[in-house]
């Protein structure tokens, strides 16, 4: 089964993109905890995760390198509008699969359906080097 982990605070967020992949057929979980989100890494029951900029008390930059730590094979896609290049850089290099703007409706799901679709396409190639380029 192949599961995704939505971690984001913007619960409007959340809920779209959480019904697009589970009418996509994904196994999803959804998450505005910072531990609930380490606690899914650790136990291997998501292999991709969608990211937003903040749980929590955690920006994005304090918790790619944690989650890292937990599982070197998960693939994060940083999910956020307002994220600073040099920090996108930075996360880049820590070893983020992809960065996309957060979808604004429901017409704005495509690149978000895209890299996860691609996301697991890799993973079932075990191919990790394949990785989109952002813009």
């Amino acid at each position: 089964m192949q599961g995704l982990l939505i971690a984001d605070e913007n619960l409007e967020s959340r809920r779209q993109m959480a019904d697009l992949f589970i009418e996509a057929g994904y196994n999803v979980m959804v998450t505005n905890s910072a531990a609930a989100a380490l606690h899914g890494i650790i136990k291997k029951s998501a292999q991709v995760i969608l990211l937003g900029d903040q749980l929590e008390d955690l920006t994005a930059g304090e918790l790619v390198p944690l989650l890292k730590e937990c599982n070197r094979d998960l693939t994060i896609i940083l999910v956020g509008s307002d994220i600073p290049l040099p920090l996108i850089r930075r996360l880049r290099e820590e070893g983020i699969f992809y960065h996309a703007f957060r979808p604004e409706g429901p017409d704005s799901c495509e690149e978000i359906r895209q890299v996860v679709q691609c996301a697991f396409t890799n993973l079932a190639k075990g191919d990790r080097k394949n990785a989109p380029v952002t813009a």
